[in-house]
């Protein structure tokens, strides 16, 4: 990567499904220190929407063309399905690129702390794309116990639940979990994240891991219950079978709880063709608010503003500074995804 900090980042998007096309791609267009220079997929549609959403950019057929402009580029955007990080990132640092991982930031932990240990020793930037860390949400509830509103914290209940009766994406389908498949990896990844970031390490104390859809391959209902470190008890669920969903957020405590329905809205807002620059981009309806306090003495508490952006706000002031030579922090240090990618295998172990 040049020194020359007065240029944008030349960026790279390999994979161009949901995570390119609605995580990755709007929020690098909207902030001005990146240009999105290259977008690789095979697939004509895929094509066709990049080209007309990214006129500037060059579209290629794999990542392998990507990493055949590494001269001309300075970050490589891992969207490409969870068993490809490894390999792919491993290419990219070595060919001098700076690296975004999508989450899982790989499928086994050995292979995240190889190139953590293979980042640092080549001085490039990398971090994962742990983007629910910015959901409104998930700052509310940060924000209650970085305020102490609630006491001190007993359990805390999170749940990523879908209705999605049929697995809709091809590699999905006949993915196993040493490709990465299953919702243990998909939403559980986020939710993990989430409890660890709250509450501190954790040990897996018990874990449930099902296929309930026709043609699963891997997991499609988890529940999972884990001891922080801390001594909170975490309790999570994760499901894509779910005709009534329960609470996204339960947290008791010695003094209030709180519970939060709903999912954030940032991820619909895109889809639906709305823009991270937009005022109302990751405002939530009022309507959603979570409910604060002990029963009988309620409030309705609004949920914070959503900010995917911060992101990618944060790493281009990291690789804008001098990336590894400055002391900034970037967005996610992958050593938080490494622990949660070692909680999956302790899931996996005692399942």
């Amino acid at each position: 990567m040049t020194s020359d900090s007065t240029r944008p980042i030349r960026t790279a998007i390999a994979g161009f499904g949901l995570s390119g096309s609605v995580f990755h791609a709007p929020l690098i267009a909207a902030n001005p220190a990146y240009s999105l220079d290259v977008i690789s997929t095979s697939d004509a549609g895929r094509k066709a929407a990049a080209a007309a959403s990214y006129p500037g950019a060059r579209i290629v057929d794999s990542p392998a063309g990507i990493l055949e402009l590494a001269g001309e580029l300075d970050l490589l955007v891992l969207g490409t399905p969870p068993a490809t990080h490894y390999p792919l990132a491993k290419a990219a640092l070595e060919a001098g690129l700076d690296v975004v991982v999508d989450k899982p930031f790989t499928v086994r932990s050995a292979e995240g702390q190889e190139l953590i240990d293979l980042a640092a020793r080549l001085g490039r930037v990398l971090t994962v794309f742990q983007n629910r860390r910015w959901d409104g949400d998930f700052l509310t509830v940060r924000g209650l116990l970085e305020g102490r509103v609630l006491g001190a914290v007993a359990r805390f209940e999170s749940r990523f639940e879908r209705w999605s009766p049929t697995v809709a994406k091809a590699w999905k389908a006949s993915a196993t979990a040493d490709d990465g498949g299953g919702v243990l990896f998909d939403l559980g990844t986020h939710l993990l994240d989430q409890a660890v970031q709250l509450f501190g390490s954790a040990t897996v104390t018990h874990a449930e891991l099902y296929a309930r859809r026709p043609g699963e391959q891997v997991d499609d209902d988890v529940f999972l219950a884990l001891r922080h470190d801390s001594g909170v008890t975490s309790h999570l669920w994760m499901n894509m079978l779910c005709p009534q969903q329960g609470p996204r957020f339960r947290l008791l405590g010695s003094e209030a709880g709180f519970t939060k329905h709903g999912v954030d809205p940032q991820e619909p807002y895109i889809v639906a063709g709305g823009s991270p620059l937009d005022a109302e981009y990751g405002v939530e309806d009022r309507d959603w608010a979570g409910l604060l306090g002990r029963d009988g003495h309620l409030d309705r508490l609004p949920t914070e503003r959503g900010a995917y952006p911060e992101f990618y706000r944060i790493l281009a002031e990291k690789i804008s500074a001098g990336g590894t030579a400055s002391a900034l922090p970037v967005p996610v240090d992958p050593a938080g995804p490494v622990e949660v990618l070692r909680l999956i295998e302790q899931a996996r172990a005692l399942a």
